[in-house]
């Protein structure tokens, strides 16, 4: 693909990275600290609407990957999910002051649906677009950089409706109109404008132990655990973001918030360099160098003096940069081991794969919000508008803020050590699907049915 054709199929993740940011930073702080929804339970919310959530994505996996229509197989689920996650995020940031937990866990649940079909869409056909070792990075981390254009904006629109003399909350329902406008235009982009390969799916019949033997492989064990820990530490750390910065670093809201506008903004930076990495180190060990890189930042940032804004920066921006890494790197590995396992099983699973990373992302995200929230309302820790915490409690917060993450980041990297799945393991790999595919395309249509070398006939779309 030219540089032009990756760029625009990397608008389908724009929306998505700029809402799961504001999800894990801005929502629950919006429900419990301006609509009046108590921490405790905005938590329990958030986490029990991800475990509800969990088993949807496999069968959506499932469905894609067993779809055949004019339209191609992952374009017309990403153009389906697109009214859905809208017709959430109306709700949500448009919420009216009084709702309760039942009204926030079902359009959370809407909006998590729409969001799985956008995003399992878009990882599946993106594996499919780009074939090569090389390319796989080229083309996430273009995802991921073009995804940072999203971010940025959610944490523009609030600094400059505080600048307008606007309240917090009204900052939040201006990211909601934003994210309600980008969302079709994006993935009317992407859409339109993208080519669909069309690869061997397989009609067999999935059981319940394929599903439990893909888990248990061991490159989806590595590859789960990592997702899940190295998912879970930065949610960790952005559910506290802005108590942290602003209680315990003494940032006020607006200073916090440019902080992480260059944080996420490094990310246009690290997500394509973190693929040059790979390309060169290979892709597991670049994702070890990433995790340890960001522990180190972390520790910086909280050994800094107070309210220094400018020596903030810097070590905000290696940070961010670092933890672009993480998503370009796992997304990429998921899509080799999709290619090891379609050569071994002889079908595409792709979809499937993406769903299983989807939920460790979600359970991570439960995690992050309610044990966080949790934790703060264990430490006697005020959230609402200008209260005033004591020394325990900030220190609790410190606490929780920093252990964390890091704990669960060098541990999402330590699961790739012993990892072979190497770029030449993964080119041979490609060279025997390549020769399968070209079989497959070519082969001449008798009674429905056509034969491929290695596998028995089936039925073609």
């Amino acid at each position: 693909m030219s540089l032009s054709s990756v760029l625009t199929f990397a608008c389908a993740y724009l929306p998505f990275v700029a809402l799961q940011l504001s999800v894990a930073v801005q929502l629950p702080r919006f429900f419990a600290s301006h609509l009046g929804v108590g921490l405790v339970v905005v938590g329990a919310a958030f986490g029990l609407i991800r475990f509800i959530d969990i088993p949807l994505d496999p069968m959506l996996g499932l469905a894609m990957d067993r779809t055949h229509s004019r339209l191609g197989r992952y374009r017309l689920w990403m153009m389906m999910g697109a009214p859905v996650l809208m017709l959430a995020l109306y709700m949500l940031y448009q919420a009216p002051e009084g709702v309760g937990q039942g009204y926030l866990m079902v359009w959370l649940l809407v909006m998590y649906v729409g969001m799985s079909m956008l995003l399992l869409a878009a990882n599946a056909w993106a594996s499919i677009l780009a074939t090569s070792y090389k390319d796989r990075s080229r083309i996430f981390g273009a995802m991921a950089g073009v995804g940072v254009l999203g971010a940025l904006a959610v944490l523009v629109i609030p600094i400059v409706m505080a600048q307008m003399h606007h309240t917090e909350a009204e900052g939040v329902r201006a990211i909601g109109w934003f994210l309600f406008a980008v969302v079709p235009i994006a993935i009317g982009v992407a859409a339109v404008r993208t080519r669909e390969p069309r690869t061997h799916a397989g009609h067999e019949q999935f059981a319940l132990k394929d599903y439990l033997g893909l888990i248990a492989r061991p490159n989806m064990l590595r590859l789960l655990l990592s997702d899940l820990c190295v998912t879970l530490g930065p949610g960790w750390m952005a559910a506290l973001y802005l108590y942290f910065f602003k209680d315990s670093r003494g940032f006020t809201t607006t200073e916090a918030n440019l902080l992480l506008m260059f944080y996420i903004a490094a990310g246009l930076i690290g997500a394509p360099a973190t693929a040059w990495l790979a390309n060169r180190i290979s892709k597991h060990r670049a994702l070890m160098v990433t995790t340890t890189g960001y522990s180190l930042m972390l520790l910086l940032i909280f050994v800094m003096p107070k309210g220094a804004f400018l020596l903030a920066i810097p070590a905000m921006m290696l940070a961010g940069a670092l933890a672009a890494g993480f998503v370009v790197m796992i997304r990429a590995i998921t899509a080799d081991i999709g290619d090891e396992i379609r050569l071994e099983k002889g079908k595409q699973q792709i979809g499937l794969l993406y769903a299983l990373t989807n939920a460790t992302t979600k359970v991570a995200g439960a995690f992050s919000i309610t044990l966080t929230f949790n934790v703060l309302a264990a430490i006697g820790y005020n959230p609402k508008e200008g209260a005033v915490n004591g020394p325990a409690q900030i220190r609790g917060l410190e606490l929780a803020y920093i252990i964390g993450p890091i704990f669960f980041v060098m541990l999402g990297g330590a699961c790739f050590l012993g990892y072979r799945l190497t770029a030449e393991r993964h080119a041979e790999i490609r060279r025997q699907l390549d020769e399968r595919d070209a079989a497959y395309n070519e082969a001449p249509v008798i009674e429905g049915l056509t034969a491929e070398p290695g596998i028995p006939a089936t039925g073609r779309p």
